[in-house]
């Protein structure tokens, strides 16, 4: 296997990590104390045992009040740009060169703030963070892309948002939220919205629900990027031939997000050596790997890798390509695009 060291040591690319699942547990207490929000545990550590233990708990109503917990301190603009600033900087610091950070403005309202507002705090965060990391000769790209929650009465506000900052730090659109019963064609009006003006955009799919999902995110939605999509698997047979859709997002190279730890929790798998990561990797799919959660997971993107080549005894010219595919796969400007596929390719090289 490739030992954490190294993989700390690689250009990294993180394409899925939501901002409100990437909280320092010390931030959380100090910003809850401020505003008189109970936790419920009053150090950082004991803290962090607790999101690790709800997100595992195997309980949704735990899982879910982990969120309630972090979105409860990201109400403020201070607020927002701390958390996004410290984004940068914890992603930096584990070797990822390059970090989009999805989150949901509608969930970020309760102290005032405009939709505008917060993607302006956002924003600020970021760039503060990368300012103080290139100072520091950590250099790192951070953009936002904005979020709708699918079980939201559907419409284009946040899709409308996202094209109005296109330019200023936003470099795309998901839906996010329960994947059963909330289709993606229920935000068919957003993404043809998006389409209409050439607007990049993910969608969670195949994770907590199977086929169709996909099938309506790639097909009915448009998209480019599928949220986690490991459930792709069952349209595979046990002799590795591909069903039409799998064999169409194949060919399309649409990239999968893949988020290991994560997928435990969700039931997914029982171990990474049974997750399907294995299998669509052996399949050449433009398989990805990012973290989801790394509060509620307690991990970082070079622990996933380094999870990933103990499990599959993945070696270093593999786990750059799984590092290029997320590279190709950034919604980043072509020629910005190129600049980030050299700068993995140029750190990987080092290391070997």
């Amino acid at each position: 296997m490739v030992p954490i060291e190294v993989c700390r040591a690689m250009p990294k690319v993180a394409l899925h990590d939501h901002l409100d699942g990437g909280l320092r547990p010390a931030t959380i207490l100090e910003e809850a104390r401020a505003i008189g929000h109970p936790l419920p545990a009053d150090s950082p550590q004991a803290l962090a045992d607790w999101f690790y233990g709800a997100a595992d708990s195997g309980s949704l109503e735990r899982y879910l009040e982990t969120f309630t917990h972090t979105i409860a301190v990201m109400q403020t603009a201070d607020q927002l740009r701390r958390v996004a600033r410290e984004f940068v900087e914890d992603q930096a610091t584990d070797g990822v060169v390059y970090a989009e950070a999805r989150w949901a403005p509608e969930q970020h309202l309760a102290g005032g703030l405009s939709l505008p507002a917060a993607v302006e705090a956002v924003r600020d965060g970021l760039a503060e963070g990368m300012a103080a990391c290139a100072d520091a000769g950590r250099p790192v790209i951070a953009r936002q892309i904005l979020t709708s929650m699918r079980h939201a009465t559907p419409s284009t506000d946040i899709a409308e948002l996202a094209v109005a900052y296109r330019h200023d730090s936003v470099c795309g659109f998901d839906i996010a939220g329960a994947e059963d019963g909330f289709p993606p064609s229920r935000f068919a009006a957003a993404f043809d919205y998006l389409k209409r003006r050439n607007m990049e955009f993910t969608i969670h799919a195949g994770e907590a629900f199977g086929l169709p999902s996909i099938w309506e995110a790639v097909q009915l939605c448009g998209a480019s990027r599928l949220g986690h999509g490991v459930r792709l698997v069952e349209d595979i047979a046990a002799d590795g031939t591909l069903g039409e859709l799998a064999g169409y997002v194949r060919d399309r190279r649409i990239a999968l997000e893949v988020c290991p730890s994560s997928n435990l929790q969700t039931g997914i798998c029982d171990t990474i050596a049974e997750h399907p990561f294995g299998l669509l990797a052996r399949l050449r799919f433009r398989v990805t790997v990012s973290c989801d959660n790394r509060l509620m997971s307690r991990t970082t993107l070079s622990r996933e890798f380094a999870l990933l080549s103990e499990a599959f005894g993945y070696g270093l010219d593999d786990l750059r390509r799984f590092s290029l595919n997320a590279a190709k796969s950034a919604f980043l400007p072509w020629d910005r695009r190129l600049e980030l596929i050299d700068q993995v390719k140029d750190g990987f090289a080092a290391l070997a």
